[in-house]
């Protein structure tokens, strides 16, 4: 591995020292994903069940390129269903999508201009063909791109390189050698990646100084264009949200051209070397009270049935939560904790009260609630655990441990969580974008805090729409690109107030094809399941009313009662 990127970053870095190198027939296309004109993602090398892929360079500052995209809108209607994929890049460094207009086919939007810059893009118009079969260029041309696409496609040569329109130059690119280790990419790795890629992290490797970092700047590239990480999977054209951790434009830039610069170090120190961050145990300081869940043992390998323990509460007079938080015994092991508290024992047959504590996902931060929100504890009963253990080859005991936090004074407003669950799904097999839905309507006004959507392997997209009174409608959060891996909660960085009578629908896509790398059986119908190779729809909002029928101390009094 370590030699591959060896050569790699040895590949990158020839001709990178003058700008930008052609990228010529028969090389390698890398893989990347950007988001098109309508908040859908598109993976290139996802597309390798298809023949070939037509790459049209796309700019909307030259009228002249507009015949060259219905000259792609023509071949693309007259090769359907012929195994090819049509799609335009653009690279002029678009903050707004809606800027690309009335365009048919995909047009993938390339902020960073790092994509462009790869396929050496220097005109609009300008057009490759992509061979599939090992993502080799077939073709690089503009003029005649028709012809080469049928020759190739007719196992010819593509031969012919056609003229390009030179009014719809593309904007200039940067020199690639300006970004340096010391000064511009430890820094960015300080803000965006060392809190999980360090002694103890969640990370696979540790970024503690140039010399790994340099071995693995191939591998930050091609997630960088990926968009694997950093593990953020929000569409920006929809909300703004308090714990966003995506790479700006500019971080992102500087990440890519600094590997296909050759990785240079730049003068000083190493910055990374020695570097303490503050990592504290427990992300909310120490807990008020710390609740040893029983441990279990993982095997090594086979199928881990959900886990129930339940720990006596141990509190002897009612509480008000304002955070909670998982400590994981083994990260590797533990999928996901859900804590509810039960008001009765264990055989009691009466319907039991209950209150949601709090929880566990991949990825997931300390739950801390929103300012002057609680979720009321009362005493006695019992706090159950649903632990979802995915063995990994290695057997282990996992001992998490559960902390709250709890207010001093009562707070004002009493915490709500909204549940948009579709049982009934079926998910047809080899379909690649299977969609179903699930719906709240709220009788009353309320403001909306976060929104966590939860799928499985199939997982390929969620979004939240909003349907409100006067008949307008608006995307809440969208998620292009789901990844089970990494389960986030999107908190909003101001709070969205939704009056009575709004209408939220939870929409998610499955993947259920050969495609999707992570299918457990592309051939089978998918049901509603709690394990992981089953699927789920199921949505959750935190929410407080905004007219507070009733306050904290009439809660806790009924409660009590």
């Amino acid at each position: 591995m370590r030699v591959m990127f060896k050569v790699l970053a040895a590949a990158l870095a020839a001709g990178a020292a003058s700008g930008v190198s052609a990228l010529s027939v028969g090389e390698r296309v890398d893989d990347f994903r950007l988001l098109d004109q309508r908040g859908q993602a598109h993976q290139l090398h996802y597309l390798s069940d298809l023949r070939a892929v037509v790459l049209m360079a796309h700019t909307t500052g030259c009228a002249e390129a507009s015949a060259f995209v219905r000259r792609l809108e023509q071949a693309a209607e007259d090769w359907a269903g012929k195994g090819v994929a049509f799609l335009l890049v653009n690279s002029d460094g678009l903050a707004d999508r809606r800027a690309v207009g009335a365009v048919r086919l995909p047009v993938l939007v390339d902020e960073a201009r790092v994509v462009g810059e790869s396929l050496a893009f220097t005109h609009a118009g300008e057009t490759l063909v992509v061979d599939t079969g090992g993502w080799r260029l077939a073709h690089r041309g503009g003029e005649g791109f028709e012809a080469a696409l049928a020759a190739f496609l007719d196992g010819q040569p593509a031969a012919g390189t056609g003229r390009v329109p030179t009014s719809c130059a593309l904007p200039k690119h940067q020199a690639r050698s300006a970004a340096t280790y010391v000064d511009d990419v430890a820094p960015i790795l300080q803000r965006n990646c060392v809190t999980c890629h360090r002694a103890g992290g969640i990370g696979p490797w540790e970024m503690k100084n140039y010399a790994l970092v340099r071995g693995f700047a191939p591998m930050i590239r091609e997630v960088v264009r990926t968009r694997r990480m950093p593990p953020w999977h929000a569409d920006p054209m929809h909300g703004r949200f308090a714990n966003d951790r995506s790479l700006s434009v500019a971080e992102a830039r500087a990440l890519v051209r600094w590997a296909e610069a050759g990785a240079p170090r730049g003068e000083g120190e190493d910055p990374l070397l020695g570097y303490q961050g503050d990592w504290p145990e427990w992300q909310l300081g120490r807990p008020d009270l710390v609740i040893d869940i029983p441990a279990f043992d993982v095997p090594a390998t086979g199928v881990v049935e959900y886990q129930y323990p339940h720990v006596a509460n141990p509190l002897e007079a009612d509480v008000w939560v304002r955070g909670a938080e998982i400590l994981p015994g083994d990260r590797a092991a533990l999928h996901h904790v859900i804590t509810t508290w039960v008001e009765t024992a264990p055989g009691d047959r009466r319907r039991p009260r209950r209150a949601g504590l709090g929880g566990y996902v991949p990825g997931a931060v300390a739950d801390a609630h929103p300012e002057g929100t609680g979720t009321l504890l009362p005493a006695g009963g019992r706090i159950v655990f649903q632990m979802h253990y995915t063995p990994y080859g290695k057997a282990t005991t996992d001992r998490s441990k559960l902390g709250l936090y709890f207010h001093d004074e009562l707070p004002r407003h009493k915490l709500e969580t909204a549940v948009l669950m579709n049982t009934k799904i079926r998910i047809p097999p080899h379909a690649k974008a299977h969609s179903d839905t699930a719906e709240r309507t709220f009788a009353r006004d309320v403001l909306v805090y976060d929104l966590l959507p939860h799928a499985h392997y199939r997982g390929k997209a969620s979004e939240f729409r909003a349907f409100y009174p006067d008949g307008r409608e608006e995307v809440l959060l969208s998620v292009p690109n789901y990844d089970f891996n990494w389960q986030t909660t999107y908190v909003l960085a101001q709070p969205k107030r939704l009056p009575a009578g709004t209408r939220v629908v939870h929409r998610t896509w499955w993947d259920n094809s050969a495609q999707n790398p992570a299918n457990p059986d592309p051939s089978a119908e998918v049901p509603w399941g709690r394990q992981s190779w089953n699927e789920m729809l199921f949505g959750a909002m935190a929410y407080r009313y905004l007219d507070d029928g009733a306050d904290t101390r009439e809660v806790a009094t009924a409660a009590g009662n």
